[in-house]
């Protein structure tokens, strides 16, 4: 019998020879990763990330013509966290050594995370707000976490928040900044009313409250108090951080959640420049997220300097004047609804503004004592029936479209329209050219110029046939006079007034005498300085130039952009049109019969302008809804001064003046005792000459 074959040492030899060449693989792999990669893999375990965060900076001042501060920004004793990594747990054991040391206003805490707050303060009581068959439904995979959660919530009630101390809610409140902000951004847990000793606690105590700082804060300072404060606007607090309806502008821009940001007017307006250049500086963190150095790659830089066209000293004057004619005019007949009255001040030739001031009476609902408030924004954001004031225009668009000459009178005569009430005068004024019309402020004269642009004609007690063009023609030209359309003046907000319907056609009429159309009275101050500069109507500008912050915090910085004088349009009227304008406007103030005589005539500066008194309906803050319009009385007045060679503008509104027949003249005694003081302030004079006749 054959001897059978022995095949185990061959699949021995088999097993080694795999095992050998699966060990060389192995070997020649290992080498491949300490040879070829073994300087990408170390660098990968030491790796290092780069975090850059951008510190806020102070934002830049505001000052008036004559460089006096208005705004700046005051230091203050602050407590900051910054978040390096730190846990929950962890930050929490920070909070509540904090609130042991400041006193943290708790105003802004929400019941809802008292609820959060009283669960982490309990567990064991918060476990026990899960029913045992709740609990098995969520062993069984029928209830979420947040399901549970959701319960625990709704079950927390008054009972079980009363369990928490003062100083809990003091620690959840610097808890919640602490874990509002992003890593490595420092938040401001405290900035307002520091006391010396917290701030002193603190700096001793930093070593055993890691990411707490005891460090220099700023707040805006005003130093005119609350003067021209609602034009120049108000910031963002650290706690409201960025407004939600801007919040992807602003993150798109390089901000964080918690900046302080301009929010309304001039700090809005002119944000990009106010806000400064911020400090970068990166965080250099290993692969855990542990931070191992910080480097700062620029120094920030305090924002930029607003040089605003203002003259603080002729504002705060203006101011006193509105309050004191106000409050005068209060105690006259028939004032029940006067509540408010605003000026502009601008140069003509620049489009400066000098002054913008307003005020308002306002009744305290639980006391009904009444005080006095700024409303100088009204001067953009509220638009009237101005009356009279309009005639320029009215004049100067007759002339443009053919429709009068310097040779055209009319008889002032009252116009009786079929299906349109009586249109008249205040008195019978004889036969007015155009200067006279304006002088004595025809009504009149302003209907026939109306009715010949719309190529119509007056027939006693016939219909009105006007070319429906008349609407769009005459307010074009009115616009290009700055009178219903935006002046440009670098606010927000501003208002362009409301129009009338081109219907029925004996509306016109009233639009021409002011009626019908409302305007603001920065549109007025537009209007009256196109007239004064002979033409040309000015952008209205409240910032006149931009400068570099100082390096020593006194001087001024260089200048980074300045503002040259801006045309809008030019309205193309001739200069010989114009003149006789100018000449009526000197009239009406200069003239025996002229509508504001009785006041300007003791002028020594050459005044020139048109009064305006406006039939118009309530629509202020005592208005209730619903109930029946009450009809009143708006007063104007533009003017500028010297009348031949216009360095000052005015316009004046004072709304819902009077009801019935007694006319208090606010406007007029407001507008003179305004350019006397704008003079005197020129010319040197320390107190104003009250020669306002009364």
């Amino acid at each position: 019998m054959p001897k059978k074959k022995n095949t185990t040492p061959i699949r021995v030899n088999i097993l080694f020879f795999s095992v050998f060449i699966l060990f060389s693989l192995l070997v020649l792999r290992l080498g491949i990763v300490q040879i070829v990669h073994g300087e990408d893999y170390k660098r990968e375990i030491n790796r290092k990330e780069d975090v850059t965060v951008n510190n806020p900076v102070p934002r830049g001042r505001m000052l008036d013509r004559d460089l006096k501060v208005i705004v700046d920004n005051k230091p203050l004793n602050a407590i900051t966290y910054t978040n390096n990594g730190a846990s929950q747990k962890e930050m929490l054991e920070v909070a509540a050594k904090l609130a042991k040391i400041i006193d943290k206003d708790t105003d802004k805490v929400r019941e809802r995370d008292m609820k959060d707050f009283w669960m982490i303060k309990h567990p064991e009581e918060a476990k026990k707000l899960i029913k045992d068959k709740e609990m098995e439904l969520f062993r069984n995979k029928k209830l979420k976490d947040k399901d549970l959660y959701k319960l625990q919530i709704e079950r927390i009630t008054k009972k079980h928040l009363d369990q928490l101390t003062k100083e809990d809610i003091e620690e959840l409140a610097i808890f919640s900044i602490m874990n509002s902000g992003y890593k490595f951004v420092p938040q401001i847990i405290k900035n307002k009313d520091v006391t010396m000793e917290e701030f002193a606690v603190v700096n001793e105590n930093l070593s055993v409250l890691p990411g707490v700082n005891a460090t220099t804060d700023w707040d805006r300072q005003y130093n005119y108090e609350d003067a021209f404060k609602p034009v120049l606007g108000r910031i963002t607090t650290s706690s409201e951080g960025l407004p939600a309806e801007r919040l992807d502008y602003f993150l798109s821009r390089g901000y964080t959640l918690n900046d302080r940001v301009g929010k309304s007017n001039l700090e809005m307006e002119y944000e990009d420049v106010l806000q400064g250049k911020k400090e970068k500086i990166v965080n250099v963190t290993d692969k855990s997220g542990e931070l191992l150095e910080k480097e700062l790659v620029s120094e920030g830089q305090r924002g930029k300097d607003l040089i605003l066209s203002i003259d603080m000293d002729l504002q705060l004057a203006v101011e006193e004047i509105i309050e004191k004619e106000l409050w005068a005019a209060k105690r006259s007949p028939g004032t029940s609804l006067l509540d408010s009255a605003y000026v502009v001040l601008m140069d003509p030739n620049t489009g400066e503004i000098l002054t913008m001031a307003g005020k308002k009476i306002v009744k305290d609902k639980e006391t009904n004592e009444m005080s006095m408030k700024d409303d100088a924004l009204g001067n953009i954001s509220q638009t009237f029936n101005v009356g009279s004031v309009v005639k320029g225009a009215t004049v100067l668009t007759g002339y443009k479209t053919g429709a009068i000459n310097s040779a055209t009178r009319f008889d002032d005569r009252a116009l009786d329209i079929k299906g349109t009430p009586i249109k008249k005068s205040y008195a019978y004024l004889g036969t007015p050219n155009d200067i006279e019309a304006l002088k004595l402020s025809s009504n009149v004269y302003m209907f026939h110029t109306a009715i010949r642009i719309g190529n119509g004609v007056y027939r006693y007690k016939q219909p009105l046939n006007l070319d429906p063009k008349v609407w769009d023609t005459i307010r074009n030209s009115f616009a290009s006079f700055g009178l219903g359309i935006r002046t440009g003046i670098d606010l927000p907000n501003e208002q362009t007034g409301a129009k009338g319907a081109n219907s029925p056609v004996g509306k016109v009429l009233d639009l021409v005498i002011g009626q019908y159309d409302t305007y603001s009275n920065m549109q007025l101050a537009q209007y009256i300085s196109t007239i004064a500069n002979g033409g040309y109507r000015m952008q209205p500008r409240i910032v006149k130039e931009i400068r570099e912050p100082s390096t020593n915090g006194e001087e001024l910085g260089s200048v980074y952009k300045s503002f040259s004088p801006k045309v809008l349009n030019d309205t193309g009227i001739k200069e010989q049109w114009l003149d006789r304008v100018h000449t009526g406007f000197k009239k009406v103030m200069q003239e025996p019969g002229g509508t504001a005589y009785r006041y300007f005539s003791t002028a020594t500066y050459s005044p020139a302008g048109k009064t305006g008194t406006a039939e118009a309906f309530y629509d202020g803050q005592y208005r209730v809804p619903g109930e029946k319009l009450i009809p009143t009385m708006n007063l104007s007045l533009v003017g500028y001064a010297p009348s031949d060679n216009p360095e000052i503008a005015m316009a004046v509104v004072v709304p819902w003046a009077y009801q019935g027949s007694v006319d208090h003249g606010a406007n007029k005694k407001i507008g003179r005792a305004v350019m006397d003081a704008y003079f005197n302030k020129k010319n040197g004079v320390k107190e104003p000459v009250d020669e306002t006749v009364e």
